[in-house]
């Protein structure tokens, strides 16, 4: 027969079980809320140091650009970090290569040579090779030639490079309609950009992201997105340079006219 006081004391340990379950349950979800806020820190961090390393970049173009009269061609897959060809001219690629950290300088680089965002993945590097407004005759290329470059003149205005907002509607070499374009047309001579945190995961990437890695001169700019958005997954960032800053920079330092 069970006494009054061990009834009481099995009440006071089943009590005391709940309470340990119910602590439990609030510790696992402090713990999980911590975690989830941590991991959005680290990745707003990550985006900051990307974002960081893409201006430098930029700035190391555009240093190059002063010192040598002309942009560098884009590295190749195989030519460890250097531009390619070596000493510029007609590029092996334009639009599907990569920025040559090697050639211009740049840190953090892998055993390659080759620039890296936060997140590891290799920058990514486009330079246009398609001309209009310009007064006279002119010759291609235009950015990678210091000889063109100065006998064209800055009347030339690049008529490749495409930023969209979305790839949806876009065509292998146009945004297709001013709605969906980041920029005017007609305006950027250089992009450069992170393929983002799930860079390495082909599978992973979205319509807008896929746009980005098809080596023609076609890009998308937006804002980060999951899966539910109407490009899919977005975490590419993506700067340029307008044509304008590029003759700006290169008049001040007497490279142009």
């Amino acid at each position: 027969m069970v006494t009054r006081t061990e009834t009481r004391r099995i009440a006071a340990r089943g009590f005391t079980l709940v309470e340990l379950a119910v602590s439990l349950t609030v510790l696992a979800l402090v713990l999980w809320s911590a975690l989830g806020a941590l991991a959005a820190h680290t990745e707003l961090r990550q985006r900051e140091e990307t974002k960081r390393r893409l201006d430098g970049a930029v700035e190391a173009l555009l240093g190059f650009a002063i010192v040598q009269r002309r942009l560098p061609c884009p590295a190749l897959e195989a030519n460890s970090g250097e531009e390619a060809p070596l000493g510029g001219g007609t590029c092996s690629t334009y639009y599907g290569g990569y920025l040559p950290a090697k050639t211009l300088g740049v840190q953090p680089t892998d055993a390659a040579g080759y620039a890296l965002d936060a997140w590891g993945n290799r920058i990514r590097y486009a330079v246009s090779n398609a001309l209009t407004g310009c007064i006279g005759p002119s010759s291609l290329p235009h950015f990678t030639s210091a000889a063109n470059l100065k006998a064209n003149g800055v009347s030339c205005r690049p008529n490749d490079l495409d930023i969209c907002v979305s790839a949806q509607g876009t065509t292998a070499t146009s945004c297709a309609v001013s709605a969906n374009r980041a920029v005017s047309t007609e305006t950027a001579a250089i992009v450069v950009f992170s393929t983002g945190r799930n860079g390495a995961l082909p599978s992973a990437h979205g319509a807008d992201e896929t746009a980005n890695l098809d080596a023609n001169p076609v890009f998308v700019s937006r804002a980060p997105s999951g899966p539910e958005a109407a490009g899919g997954t977005f975490d590419d960032l993506v700067v340029w340079v307008p044509v304008g800053i590029l003759y700006a920079r290169l008049i001040a330092a007497g490279a142009l006219p």
